[in-house]
């Protein structure tokens, strides 16, 4: 789970456990990598002292991740591509770097794995019905205590330009929630 102290990524890191799965978040910092850790992550990789890539592998035993979930882009897709297993997935939800990065088809090939693009208001027109389950199966995890939504920071409505300028230069943890 890449940028695991982010809004959607400290849901992630639920659901993923939630799931049963092993999950490997990354942060950057010393205040990130904890929440990553409060919220169950089996291993926190802080990423401005170490080369997730390495780590990734290390951790595996050189198997690499069976799904990444990637809201960054950039050099951080390109480094998942460096560390996912055989028949693994990339999940690509966002571009957080500025940067959309290119999959290459032979590489895609080569080590049989697959890019997947999760654009979840595409639903609303696509798939409508899909919303009311999967907001029902998101209420049951909650009641059964196996997520709890992480709320760093609540501000009134007229801060949102200060709210937006914390999430844009990564000063967040959690979501930041706007009330009226």
């Amino acid at each position: 789970m890449h940028a695991g102290a982010g809004g959607v990524g400290t849901a992630a890191i639920q659901l993923g456990k939630a799931a049963g799965a092993q999950v490997i978040a990354t942060a950057g910092g010393p205040k990130k990598t904890a929440v990553c850790t409060e919220l169950g992550a089996d291993h926190v990789i802080d990423y401005l002292s170490e080369d997730f890539v390495a780590r990734v592998k290390e951790i595996t035993g050189g198997h690499g991740a069976d799904v990444v979930y990637d809201p960054v882009g950039g050099d951080v897709f390109d480094g998942s591509t460096k560390c996912i297993a055989f028949e693994g997935r990339i999940v690509v939800v966002g571009f957080t770097s500025g940067r959309i990065p290119a999959a290459k088809a032979n590489h895609l090939l080569v080590k049989n794995y697959s890019v997947l693009g999760l654009h979840w208001g595409l639903y609303r027109s696509k798939d409508p019905g899909r919303i009311a389950d999967v907001h029902q199966a998101l209420c049951d995890l909650f009641a059964e205590g196996k997520i709890d939504p992480l709320i760093g920071q609540t501000l009134p409505m007229d801060q949102a330009p200060t709210a937006l300028a914390s999430l844009g230069d990564r000063g967040t943890v959690g979501k930041v929630v706007l009330t009226p």
